[in-house]
């Protein structure tokens, strides 16, 4: 026998099962829960004989169950806050950000207001879901949140998010590496980069104090030194809380940070399904109608592969181009010393304030000078249909490509 992963949520399978009036111990629908109820949210308002009636859907029961009650039988505070929230913002809207006064006379709910009520309702419980899903499949320590307050956009439908790259069949992204350091001390001795003929990209801070356009070598899996050395960072994986959150002017989806993330520290690494440079000029055909710019080279040493980070990535899937970034490319080496297969991390290029949208250049090249063509780096895949930019940068080249 052989078994698929269910889509549907444990709600969608208890609302068929109380439909059906069927039993299920494995997602809580007992004899004793089968009738039980609670509060998923609100739907409607109406003012009857001086009365005030709320319209609610319950929990793990199908819509045609929804059901009339006096506000006095609701023990969901947050949810009537949600609700008188979602109300006065869809006024609000309709009146074009005029001051709004509630009136406490209205005897029911427009239907435009409740169905708008609704689906704020619905794309809530889908965001907490989402961010959910992400926090369970993450592999670091640092949290994810979601957020939308500006439109009705729940989460996408075609994203699944991984930890570290995904081969296409016939690739090896852990390939090359037989031996490691046996340092005691890794900075002070002839420790992975320097057999590698660089030099030590962390200071004692474990701050990045190599320039863009040098190579990442860290200590991998082989190495003597335990997990405090100061040469593992990348590969511990994002240490900042960070929240992805839709953008107001028309850039989608965005990532800014929850806390304060100090100068040459880094942030995240860039994943996604690696593929060949052919199989990337196939997708990119198809991407540059939808203006995507999720295909980036790995071109550090040669072009023979391509990071296709549109329908598997992390959080890094969702940061936004900016001519003027806060974030950097670095080319990195770890368990794996094949140059044609770095991995990607994106490095803090000033200090970045929490609550601030972190962006890096799509055209970012490795080199200090971002507006040099003469440097070898990382670049993304060439664009055949120009995108506008709308990054509002003072320095803004007015396309993304």
């Amino acid at each position: 026998a052989w078994y698929v992963p269910c889509l549907a949520s444990l709600e969608t399978l208890q609302e068929l099962c109380r439909k059906e009036n069927l039993r299920c111990k494995s997602i809580g629908i007992t004899n004793r829960s089968l009738k039980s109820y609670e509060v998923e949210y609100l739907c409607d308002y109406k003012v009857e004989e001086g009365k005030e009636y709320y319209l609610v859907k319950w929990k793990g029961w199908p819509e045609s169950s929804n059901t009339w009650e006096p506000e006095k039988h609701l023990n969901c505070p947050l949810l009537l806050q949600n609700f008188l929230s979602d109300k006065n913002e869809y006024l609000s809207r309709v009146r074009e950000g005029k001051a709004l006064k509630v009136r406490n006379h209205i005897k029911a709910l427009k239907p435009a207001i409740a169905d708008y009520v609704v689906k704020k309702a619905k794309q809530r419980i889908a965001l907490q879901r989402w961010k959910e899903e992400l926090n369970r499949k993450k592999n670091h320590k640092a949290m994810i949140l979601v957020e939308n307050t500006v439109d009705l956009e729940g989460p996408p439908l075609d994203f699944y998010y991984i930890n570290e790259y995904k081969p296409a069949p016939g690739i090896n992204v852990l390939n090359g590496i037989t031996t490691g350091c046996e340092c005691a001390d890794c900075p002070a001795e002839k420790c992975c980069p320097k057999e590698a003929g660089f030099i030590l990209a962390y200071n004692k801070r474990k701050k990045l104090k190599i320039q863009p356009g040098l190579p990442i070598y860290e200590c991998n899996s082989y190495c003597r030194c335990g997990p405090d050395c100061p040469n593992r960072i990348v590969q511990k994986g994002t240490p900042y809380s960070l929240c992805i959150f839709r953008t107001n002017n028309g850039r989608g989806w965005g990532v800014k940070t929850l806390q304060k993330i100090k100068t040459n520290s880094f942030v995240m690494e860039y994943v996604g399904e690696v593929i060949t440079s052919e199989e990337a000029e196939r997708r990119g055909q198809l991407y540059d109608n939808q203006g995507n710019t999720y295909l980036f080279d790995l071109d550090y040493d040669s072009d023979e592969f391509t990071v296709d980070a549109a329908r598997y990535g992390n959080v890094s899937h969702f940061v936004n181009h900016s001519c003027d970034p806060n974030l950097q490319v670095f080319n990195v080496f770890i368990d794996n010393l094949d140059l044609r297969l770095p991995r990607i991390a994106l490095f803090s290029t000033r200090t970045i304030k929490a609550g601030e949208e972190l962006t890096f250049d799509y055209q970012m090249k490795g080199s200090i000078d971002l507006t040099s063509d003469s440097a070898d780096g990382l670049s993304p895949s060439k664009k055949r249909i120009r995108t506008v930019c709308k990054c509002g940068a003072v320095c803004c080249r007015g396309y993304l490509n």
